[in-house]
């Protein structure tokens, strides 16, 4: 374990200095959130933050991410810290003051905390440059609510070359506020979408026989996806398949020729992926062919797994037990099904993503019973900013300082 050098307290420091100016950008990036790969409004505001600071801005053809580079003193290591920037689809039921003045469109992720953060780490990390014995990229990054945002900035070649290590932060109101969590290997799963449709020959409801219901077919299909799972897929390396969406049919009185189905797949290894993705085509294709129908299957492929190196998480640990003490890192038992697609990066470099828990003021202990991510009425406690910049400047020193291990 190679030894942590970081300056603690002016982080710290330096965190409870920058939480006014976080939660003012953080409000007006709430105030007027923006979905996909496009947020003009949203990197505007970015830019406003860095201004005055001595970084290289980068941004690309493909979204309106930037990259800000800090060089410090010496030409060392690089590290790279990323905080994602798009809202969600949906509307805003929080009654803050600050609320979502967008119809359908919602910071119901915390990535306007994650924005906030990282602008107040930069700030902080600028005002030390003299002390940083290497790089410092900033990652703002669009579209990773299923946007590919990341996957987009790496191609753009954006962050060339690539860091040393990187680091993300992701918000959780379903935490003890304050605490960093995280684990070595997968943390997240992959995504991908399934669509199926199943083409039979449509007719009178009255004289089945005379047609090829795709109705109970899809049901079939549904089912065995389930049993497939069970008994195809290791319990040591699993999968889910949901399927959420159905559809079929226009009244009571005719059988359809089609039905469709829609839904999604998570996995925590790339070996699990494969295979379910074969099984799904085999399953669905020939339970079809069985009844006379047939399937179409479509797989979208989404997010990776989002891998943790454990040197990254390592690090991170003793990052925040230095900042806040033992009691500030939670070392998770298992990992989550949700998606990422910080995976993007992590797939090129070393590194890690950890939540920080931002349960709202007044629930006491019952932070699990708080309203979730993706919630119309998610609401956080904004005073853990102070804590999310620390870290994010901590990580970065210890990591130019030589603290994570090759």
């Amino acid at each position: 374990m190679n030894a942590l050098t970081i300056d603690a307290k002016a982080w710290t420091d330096a965190g409870d200095a920058g939480l006014h100016d976080a939660i003012e950008l953080r409000r007006a990036i709430h105030r007027e959130p923006e979905l996909g790969l496009d947020l003009p409004k949203t990197t505007a505001k970015v830019l406003k933050a860095l201004e005055g600071l001595p970084l290289e801005i980068r941004q690309g053809p493909s979204t309106t991410g930037v990259l800000a580079i800090l060089r410090g003193s010496a030409n060392g290591r690089t590290v790279l810290l990323r905080g994602d920037m798009d809202a969600l689809p949906l509307t805003e039921d929080t009654g803050l003051d600050f609320s979502s003045g967008i119809a359908g469109a919602m910071h119901a992720c915390g990535h306007d905390t994650h924005v906030a953060m990282l602008a107040g780490a930069a700030r902080a990390l600028c005002a030390r440059r003299d002390k940083l014995p290497g790089t410092v990229m900033f990652m703002f990054q669009p579209g990773e609510e299923g946007h590919h945002g990341a996957r987009f900035m790496l191609e753009d070649g954006l962050i060339d070359p690539l860091p040393d290590a990187a680091f993300a932060l992701h918000i959780s109101p379903n935490m003890p506020t304050g605490t960093f969590a995280s684990r070595t290997g997968p943390l997240l799963a992959s995504s991908d979408t399934i669509r199926i449709r199943i083409v039979g020959a449509g007719g009178h409801a009255s004289m089945p026989q005379d047609a090829v219901d795709p109705i109970p077919v899809a049901c079939e299909i549904v089912t065995a996806l389930q049993a497939f799972v069970t008994r195809r897929i290791s319990v040591f390396d699993p999968a889910v398949i949901t399927i959420a969406h159905i559809e079929a049919g226009t009244t009571y009185n005719i059988i359809p020729e089609d039905a469709r189905l829609r839904g999604t797949f998570r996995t925590l290894s790339e070996r699990s992926r494969a295979a379910v993705r074969e099984g799904i085509h085999t399953v669905a294709t020939n339970i079809a062919a069985a009844h006379g129908c047939r399937a179409e299957v479509d797989i979208e492929e989404g997010f990776p797994v989002t891998v943790n190196s454990a040197a990254a998480v390592d690090l991170a640990e003793r990052t925040a037990k230095a900042l806040y003490g033992d009691s500030a890192w939670h070392t998770m038992e298992n990992p989550m099904m949700g998606a990422e697609d910080f995976s993007y990066v992590l797939q090129k470099a070393p590194g890690a993503m950890a939540f920080l828990g931002a349960a709202p003021v007044g629930v006491g202990g019952d932070y699990r019973a708080c309203c979730a991510l993706h919630s119309n009425r998610m609401t956080l406690d904004e005073q853990v900013m102070a804590r999310g910049i620390a870290m994010h400047c901590g990580f970065a020193e210890a990591v130019l300082t030589g603290g994570m291990a090759d």
